[in-house]
């Protein structure tokens, strides 16, 4: 028997055909992309996928350095595990981060706009010192002076700072459950429609989080409790993640049991129609990495408990 639905109203991309297109792709075709510069790869062991990371990340930044040139570099908080893997690395290796420029992609903030602070737990600053810069010795660490965040007193410069820096090497990044890349929500796209090239050119803003994210992150962040979520986030846009000169994304969204809640979106945002409603999109039109943990590739089923 044939059931028939719409999708439920809060959900910004609405092309029912479309989701049913990528949502068919198999776990042995997600990887084939009519972008030869797009590059899609899949990484089975959880270990691997997050060595082979930090091994991407290290890797710049020793290249830059034995070129003696700056290492200018975006980064996420998500997936993080990572970060502990890379300093574990300079540090072994007395690779020094001294001409290392870091910009994170966002920042929690409160309905007024106010950044979390460091010292709140929950806040990406913290993540960063506490995950990445503080394992790193103190005699190989990048001074705080060139470790940024997006605030409400730098929000208007941030796009200016990176471009002032040199333009980003890279930008990291992950994929939301509705799509977004860094805080850019999917549904910023009913500001721009069909306009695709005005889209890849906004830049940084405060943000109201999509619910679909609130909830992604009270999953994985903190212990399911969406009330803990902060309501707002500052976050770079599209043309600070396409102006970079690469792009390196890592999708590790994994749960117990053998299920992942980024196995569509994985395919929606690599696979589907390049558009306003799903952020990630934009990833396809240039030259980049898309790694898929294992997990995160297989097939998209339903599975009742």
């Amino acid at each position: 028997m044939v059931f028939k639905y719409d999708l439920a109203q809060f959900i910004p991309f609405r092309d029912a055909e479309e989701c049913a297109r990528v949502r068919a792709i198999k776990k042995e075709d997600v990887t084939k992309h009519q972008n030869p510069d797009f590059k899609i790869r899949i990484i089975e062991d959880a270990h691997e996928f997050y060595t082979e990371f930090a091994l991407d990340i290290v890797g710049r930044i020793k290249k830059a350095l034995d070129e003696d040139r700056r290492f200018v570099g975006i980064f996420p908080v998500g997936p993080m595990s990572q970060y502990d893997i890379a300093a574990k690395i300079i540090n072994r290796f007395k690779i020094s981060m001294k001409h290392v420029h870091t910009f994170n992609m966002d920042e929690y903030a409160d309905q007024n706009g106010n950044a979390a602070p460091l010292e709140w737990a929950g806040s990406f600053q913290r993540a960063m010192i506490e995950s990445f810069f503080w394992k790193v010795d103190e005699s190989l660490r990048p001074p705080l002076s060139q470790i940024h965040f997006p605030t409400k007193n730098n929000l208007q410069a941030y796009g200016k700072m990176i471009e002032d820096s040199g333009g980003a090497d890279v930008c990291y990044g992950g994929i939301g459950w509705c799509g977004h890349i860094a805080f850019w929500e999917a549904h910023l796209g009913d500001e721009f429609r069909d306009d695709l090239e005005s889209y890849k050119k906004a830049g940084p803003r405060l943000v109201e989080l999509h619910p679909m994210t609130i909830m992604q992150n009270a999953l994985h962040s903190f212990g399911g409790d969406w009330s803990w979520v902060p309501p707002k986030a500052y976050t770079i846009g599209p043309a600070q993640i396409l102006a970079a000169k690469d792009r390196s994304f890592w999708l590790d969204g994994q749960l117990g049991g053998g299920m992942s809640w980024q196995r569509f979106i994985a395919r929606l945002v690599a696979h589907g129609t390049v558009n306003v409603y799903v952020p990630g999109s934009i990833l396809q039109t240039v030259p980049g990495t898309y790694t898929l943990l294992g997990g995160v590739a297989e097939n998209v089923e339903i599975r009742m408990a």
